[in-house]
C-alpha cells in the first residue's frame, strides 16, 4: 500500500499557490483597490455636478505674501454630455464677491482658467484650444495660510458648486530660484 503524503503534499501546495495568485490578483482588482480613492495632486480643491460634467478644479484661495492681496485660482471644465454651453455667473469666497474679468459662456470640452494677473502672465497661453484665461481678485479679510474658505461657483441653470479651498501663496516661478548646495546643505533664496 502506497503512502498518500506525498499526494496531500502536492494538494497543499497546489492550493498554497492559487490562494497566492488569487491574493495577488485582488490587489489591482479594478476600480475597486486600495488606491482608488486617491486623487491627483494638485494643490486645490475639486468639486462638480457629475450630472452636467461641469467642474471645478485646482481652486485656490491665493494670498500674496508681499502685498497681502487676494484672488481666486481655479479652473472651471465643462464636459457637457450633451454639448450645452454654461455660463459662470458669480464666484463668492467666504460671502464676498470675487472680481472676474469678462467671462465668455464655456463651450462644450472646454475650460475657464482663472488666477492672479501675475499667474495668467506665466501661464503659456494655448490658443488653439478653447481655453479662457480670467483675472480674479477679491478683498483680503484676514485670510490665514493653511486655512480653508468656503468657495461657491454659481453657473448658470446649476445648483451652485460649493468647495473648501485652501489659502496658500502663489507658486513660485519655475527656474527664478537660486539654490546653492555647499557644504552638503540646500540653501534656497526667494
Amino acid at each position: 500500500m502506497k503512502s498518500l503524503k506525498p499526494v496531500a503534499r502536492r494538494g497543499g501546495t497546489i492550493s498554497a499557490a492559487a490562494l497566492s495568485a488569487l491574493a495577488l490578483v485582488a490587489c489591482s482588482a479594478g476600480q475597486i483597490t486600495q488606491t482608488s480613492s486617491q486623487v491627483a495632486a494638485v494643490d486645490g480643491a475639486t468639486a462638480g455636478d457629475r450630472a452636467t460634467g461641469v467642474a471645478v478644479m485646482d481652486v485656490n484661495v491665493l494670498l500674496d505674501e508681499n502685498t497681502g492681496e487676494a484672488a481666486l485660482k481655479f479652473t472651471a471644465t465643462n464636459q457637457d454630455p450633451e454639448g450645452e454651453e454654461v455660463t459662470l455667473e458669480s464666484v463668492t469666497v467666504g460671502g464676498q464677491e470675487v472680481e472676474l474679468g469678462k467671462t465668455e459662456p464655456i463651450a462644450a470640452n472646454c475650460s475657464l482658467v482663472a488666477d492672479f494677473a501675475d499667474g495668467i502672465k506665466a501661464l503659456p497661453q494655448d490658443e488653439d484650444n478653447c481655453i479662457q484665461y480670467v483675472v480674479t481678485s477679491l478683498e483680503n479679510q484676514d485670510f490665514a495660510y493653511g486655512g480653508a474658505v468656503q468657495v461657491t461657483f454659481n453657473f448658470d441653470n446649476l445648483d451652485p458648486i460649493e468647495v473648501n479651498a485652501p489659502v496658500v501663496a502663489p507658486g513660485l516661478p519655475a527656474g527664478e530660484n537660486e539654490t546653492d548646495y555647499t557644504g552638503g546643505q540646500s540653501n534656497t533664496t526667494h
